[in-house]
Order: structure tokens, then C-alpha cells, then sequence
């Protein structure tokens, strides 16, 4: 795959995307954007892959934000067209299927906010800075962080991070649910790999209809999201990988998942 911004790279079933753009802060200007989405367009499909990391290149950020120049030209038609690409890109990685960590190394402000909102689990270096500064700018995050940040933190936070637009340390992300964990930034990485491979021990099926579950369950009633439950519990009791893992439970031997 021809990327310029970013760096794929794949060990086993575990891809490692890097927004590889440190002289710009790795901020995603449109050229980026259009590569995450083909990245993740191709990584969705591979089968080989079974989760993916994504991180920032660089010493001081994840994602900066969007390009700052790129975004002073946007009008009221081509700005709305902007954000709702945007927020189809990062819906892509939410939806993905398969497991999608952040590994944030540094800044994660905007943009940079809104796509690790897009992953399912965030981990975060312990001297990182989360933020959504778009009001500062005269605008408002326009990638789904709104609504993506509220549903996580409650709106309570939300609404006192977005309207004034200061940033978060890496403890008070931690404290409010932003992130799922903070650990020194030379054990980042090792740490988010680790995590993912933890996850991809089980089985394929299992973890797509676990997310499946969790994005469309949240977004209904409690007695429609356990509807959609009981009916993913349903299709998984007719594969091969949850009789294959029932047969190991039993005979206390690892299980082989085949993605069956």
C-alpha cells in the first residue's frame, strides 16, 4: 500500500499504524485523512490482521489536530462536507470489527482527540495532554468528538472541556474515563501491543460481535441493546470456535480458534 503520511507495519496478527508526519505534529491534513481511510479500509479486510495499534511518530505528539492551514480556507459548504468525511473515516475504525488501540505518545488535541475517541481503548503516556481546542479557534471538534466525548466522560466533563478548550493531563484522563490506562512512555507501545495480543487470543468471532454488541447496544434502550445481546449469543452458539472453546474449557487444554 503507497502511504505517504503514514507507516504500516504488521508482526503476526497485530498492525502498528503510525501518523508519520513529526515536522507537522503529525496533524492530518486531507492527504492524511484519505490514507486512514484506505489504511483501515485494507487493515478491516485482512484477515491476517486481528487488531490494530495506532500511534503518533515523534517525540512530542499522537495528533496535534487537523492542519491548521488547510482548515482556515474551509467555507460553510466545504467545512460541512469536511467533517462529515471525517466522522465516515473514524466510523470506519470504530466499526471496524476488529480491536483498535491508541497508543497516545504525546499531544492529542482536536482531530488528535477525535480519532483516539475512535478507537476502542486508549493508552496513554503519563506526561500526554488531551484536548479538544476547537472553540479556542472560533469552530467546534467536527470528527464526532461532541458526541463521542460525552458518551464517555458524561456531559458534565464533556461540556466543561469543549467549551472552555483546555487540555487534560494524563492522570485526570485516567480519573474521568478518557483513557483506559497511563504508563511511563517508554513501556507505551509494549503496553498497547501486549494488550491487543491479549485480546486476539480469543476468538474472532466472539470479539466482532462483542463490539458489535457494545457500539449498537449503547445507542438504544436497555431492553432493545439486550434484544441485540441475546441475538449476537445466538449466531455465536452456531460456530465452530465457541464449540471449540467449550471442548478446550472442558478438556483444560488452549483453545484453537479458527474464525469459524
Amino acid at each position: 500500500m503507497d502511504l505517504q503520511n503514514l507507516k504500516l507495519e504488521t508482526r503476526d496478527e497485530v498492525a502498528l499504524l503510525t501518523v508519520n508526519r513529526p515536522q507537522k505534529l503529525n496533524a492530518m491534513n486531507h492527504e492524511t485523512m484519505a490514507e486512514l481511510d484506505r489504511a483501515f479500509s485494507h487493515l478491516g479486510s485482512d484477515e491476517a490482521v486481528r487488531a490494530v495499534v495506532i500511534t503518533g511518530a515523534g517525540e512530542k505528539a499522537f495528533v496535534a489536530g487537523a492542519d491548521i492551514q488547510e482548515l482556515a480556507r474551509e467555507t460553510a459548504t466545504t467545512g460541512h462536507v469536511t467533517a462529515l468525511r471525517g466522522q465516515s473515516i473514524f466510523r470506519r475504525i470504530e466499526t471496524l470489527g476488529k480491536p483498535v488501540i491508541a497508543a497516545i505518545n504525546g499531544f492529542a488535541l482536536g482531530g488528535g482527540l477525535e480519532l483516539a475517541l475512535s478507537c476502542h481503548v486508549r493508552v496513554a503516556a503519563e506526561w500526554v495532554k488531551l484536548g479538544l481546542p476547537e472553540v479556542t479557534l472560533g469552530a467546534i471538534p467536527g470528527y464526532g468528538g461532541t458526541q463521542r466525548l460525552s458518551r464517555l466522560v458524561g456531559r458534565g466533563r464533556a461540556y466543561e472541556m469543549i467549551l472552555t478548550g483546555d487540555p487534560v493531563d494524563a492522570a485526570e484522563a485516567l480519573r474521568i474515563g478518557l483513557v483506559n490506562r497511563v504508563v511511563p512512555k517508554e513501556s507505551l507501545l509494549e503496553t498497547a501491543d501486549t494488550l491487543a495480543r491479549r485480546m486476539v487470543r480469543n476468538a474472532p468471532f466472539a470479539l466482532r460481535h462483542a463490539l458489535l454488541a457494545i457500539d449498537q447496544g449503547v445507542e438504544v434502550d436497555l431492553e432493545k441493546g439486550m434484544l441485540l445481546e441475546a441475538t449476537l449469543f445466538g449466531i455465536l452458539c452456531g460456530t465452530e470456535d465457541l464449540r471449540e472453546g467449550m471442548n478446550a474449557f472442558l478438556e483444560k487444554r488452549k483453545a484453537a480458534f479458527r474464525g469459524k
